[in-house]
């Protein structure tokens, strides 16, 4: 089971409606927290959340609406009493910005953290255990920016129940044929697929924030289940997205379209819109599977 919260939906400062970006993604019981902007550890409380169950933390890029809720984060995990370990993944610069705050203010964590750089320049696995993958790629903002691809792994196939007996299969064989492997049998080839039934399809997610529209990104999250894409601006400011290095509502929607994904999730909202009603007529005019995120909202997949 997949589900996915949104902590804070928007852009560049913190408003009474709105946090700035962050969220958590239960992966199949992975606990992962997606950016990390100021307040977020509040989040957190108002939306019932436990955030000391947090494995890994995935940093996009490094301005502040991205980040600067970490620290404080990381010091109430430590006040809290955490003593598991804890994964990083980010630009190379986040663990300086980290190890310099602690060093100054004499805070020495009762946990370890795993600092993992990231320096991808095409889409690139980052992280694999054995139930997911994630795989970061490089987006086109003002600084150094990625997204992210977590991915599901293909489960194994499943023995048809009433075939068991009257094959009377034995565990080994059941094992070979879960694993998509023939068995043989007095020198005959029974195969897998009489047998077994397919595994489901993996499902995934994509998370892209802060960028202008890319071509080439729809082949990197191709097929996605679910697609988070920044909404920065509505198409009638596309000059203010471009010269800032965002996305209007439009593009976001055109690229969801060709990465031919399940479904569209906007955020990053400027604070200049009082709500998001043009974002979603804008989207929807090209990809109908669109909604606008609020804070607190969870989506589910399997």
């Amino acid at each position: 089971m997949i589900k996915l919260t949104i902590l804070g939906s928007g852009a560049a400062t913190p408003t009474l409606n709105r946090g700035v970006t962050a969220q958590y993604l239960n992966f199949n019981e992975r606990r992962i927290l997606i950016d990390c902007g100021e307040s977020t550890q509040l989040q957190f409380r108002k939306f019932g959340v436990k955030f000391q169950r947090i494995q890994y933390i995935f940093i996009s890029h490094l301005h502040g609406d991205h980040y600067l809720g970490l620290s404080g984060l990381l010091a109430s995990m430590h006040l809290l009493g955490r003593e598991k370990d804890l994964h990083i993944f980010a630009p190379p610069e986040l663990e300086q910005i980290i190890k310099l705050q602690f060093e100054l203010t004499y805070v020495k964590l009762n946990f370890q953290i795993h600092f993992h750089s990231l320096t991808a320049t095409d889409k690139t696995k980052v992280f694999e255990d054995d139930n997911m993958m994630v795989y970061a790629f490089p987006l086109k903002h003002r600084i150094t920016c990625f997204g992210f691809l977590f991915q599901e792994k293909l489960k194994e196939r499943s023995i048809i129940p009433e075939l068991i007996k009257p094959n009377a299969l034995t565990i080994p064989e059941m094992v070979q044929l879960k694993k998509g492997a023939d068995i043989e049998r007095n020198g005959k080839i029974i195969s897998h697929l009489t047998l077994t039934n397919p595994p489901p399809k993996p499902f995934s997610y994509a998370y892209c924030t802060d960028t202008k529209a890319m071509q080439k990104l729809p082949t990197w999250i191709k097929g996605a289940d679910l697609l988070y894409h920044e909404a920065t601006f509505l198409e009638s400011e596309k000059d203010r997205a471009k010269a800032t290095f965002h996305t209007t509502a439009h593009q976001a929607a055109e690229i969801a379209f060709a990465a031919e994904v399940g479904k569209l999730l906007l955020g990053h909202f400027s604070a200049r819109y009082k709500g998001t009603d043009q974002h979603i007529t804008e989207a929807q005019a090209i990809f109908q599977n669109t909604v606008c995120v609020e804070d607190g909202d969870t989506f589910l997949l399997g």
